[in-house]
């Protein structure tokens, strides 16, 4: 929510706000569904979207690049999936550069994906990880996770984090007893099954309902983005209504429901959740699509 933070995110909610903070540039997100860029077969083209973005900050900068900052699966965007090989060519892009390679893990660590860490599927360590929300688990706890050498040069600088609360060992014991828990209790394979079954379940009602444009998603993520057939456009007047009624039914389908996201829905259920309670839901939002198309 500070400036410099919100000038990393060019989320459509930021409109009306003035200007962004200076030097921050943008690359496009990898959004398979949307996507202008094609290889001839017409499946998406992400390596040469990268490139061109990269294109793009290359004669927007004056060489002077410090890091990229990215999500494993981009929940503000969409619930959008990097591709597979994503962030190592990102890796190399950054390397040309003398750039560090960020990955904010906020939504998508501690067993969100499927995996302890988002990063993990794309066999690629990031220079520098951040951690909050999953860590906590409702707790204000965040961490930022580096290498001795990125350490040893910010303790050489004298760089200065502080906070009232910084090391505080309630929220610490908080984290640690939620990392015990995660690993006891095989939390990180549950979300992998449950997210795969909760999927496979909607499509079953993309193949009944061809409002439901796209599914997306990695372990206990998911994005359902509903639109218009007649032009795929997105569609945030029936996903309105549709996530009302769902609520009404007793199920909470999305994160926050604000026009800014459009028509998708971004799910993101506990990763204690079991196959009943995942069926329940797929029912309650069978109801609603029938109630509202027939």
């Amino acid at each position: 929510m500070t400036g410099v933070s919100g000038g990393t995110t060019y989320q459509d909610g930021r409109k009306n706000h003035g200007p962004s903070m200076p030097g921050n540039l943008v690359l496009p997100a990898p959004n398979a569904y949307r996507s202008i860029f094609r290889k001839q077969d017409g499946s998406y083209d992400w390596e040469t979207e990268m490139d061109y973005g990269f294109g793009l900050i290359d004669a927007a900068s004056v060489g002077s690049l410090a890091a990229v900052i990215v999500e494993p699966v981009m929940s503000s965007g969409g619930m959008i999936v990097l591709p597979e090989g994503y962030l190592k060519r990102l890796h190399m892009h950054c390397e040309k550069r003398g750039m560090l390679l960020i990955v904010d893990e906020a939504q998508t660590a501690i067993g969100r994906c499927g995996a302890m860490f988002g990063f993990e599927a794309y066999d690629i360590v990031p220079d520098i990880l951040t951690l909050s929300k999953t860590l906590g688990n409702g707790l204000p706890l965040s961490a930022v996770v580096t290498s001795d050498e990125i350490a040893q040069k910010a303790a050489e600088e004298h760089f200065l984090f502080y906070t009232t609360h910084v090391n505080d060992p309630l929220p610490c014991a908080v984290g640690a007893k939620v990392l015990n828990i995660v690993i006891r209790d095989n939390l990180i394979e549950n979300s992998a099954n449950m997210g795969d079954l909760f999927r496979s379940e909607l499509k079953k009602l993309q193949a009944k309902y061809n409002q439901i444009g796209d599914i997306r998603g990695r372990g206990l993520m998911t994005g359902v983005e509903i639109i218009k057939p007649e032009t795929r456009e997105a569609d945030g007047e029936l996903a309105g209504k549709l996530a009302d009624r769902m609520m009404e039914l007793g199920l909470s389908a999305n994160l926050i429901s604000v026009p800014a996201f459009g028509g998708v829905f971004r799910i993101a259920p506990p990763i204690t959740i079991s196959k009943e309670e995942i069926m329940q839901g797929v029912e309650i939002f069978n109801k609603s699509f029938e109630e509202f198309l027939g």
